[in-house]
């Protein structure tokens, strides 16, 4: 009859890997495909400030990420959009690393006819407000309507 190998007579069926190795590749694949890239683009050495009040966004919007990290030994703000430094960040021709693309002209081809476009501001907690503002500002000027604070909801 059809058995496979040389499962003899003790009637126990092999256990067949290679396909559940495939399977497992294929789950695999899936998951890193659907995971978020902005994971990848959050600075980690932003110390974000304390929002008791502040509600958790659970909506997977498209999204434009704006890290503002602050250099204590030159007293100044870093600015990042996604991962990307921003140039020229206290003039209003403002370009990302790489490219002479104006920030707003990005965002707004980034958000094109989406309404629903976020985007998200992530700013030290030692930065301070004229520098968010500048950022805000490219918000406005690109004509995003949903733009979002991130901070933590205690110390810990």
């Amino acid at each position: 009859m059809g058995g496979g190998g040389g499962g003899g007579d003790s009637g126990e069926p092999e256990f067949q890997v290679a396909p559940m190795i495939d399977v497992l590749l294929v789950l695999l694949i899936f998951f890193m495909s659907i995971t978020s890239a902005q994971v990848l683009k959050v600075d980690k050495n932003i110390q974000l400030p304390l929002a008791v009040h502040g509600v958790k966004r659970d909506d997977k919007a498209a999204a434009g990420l704006i890290n503002i990290s602050w250099n204590e030994a030159t007293k100044s703000p870093t600015f990042k959009l996604d991962d990307k430094l921003i140039l020229d960040a206290d003039t209003k021709s403002a370009y990302i690393d790489g490219s002479k693309e104006p920030v707003v002209e990005l965002l707004k081809k980034r958000k094109g006819n989406n309404e629903q476009f976020r985007l998200l501001i992530r700013a030290d907690k030692k930065v301070q407000a004229k520098f968010v503002d500048r950022a805000l500002r490219w918000g406005a000027e690109a004509e995003v309507a949903n733009i979002a604070f991130s901070g933590v909801n205690n110390e810990n």
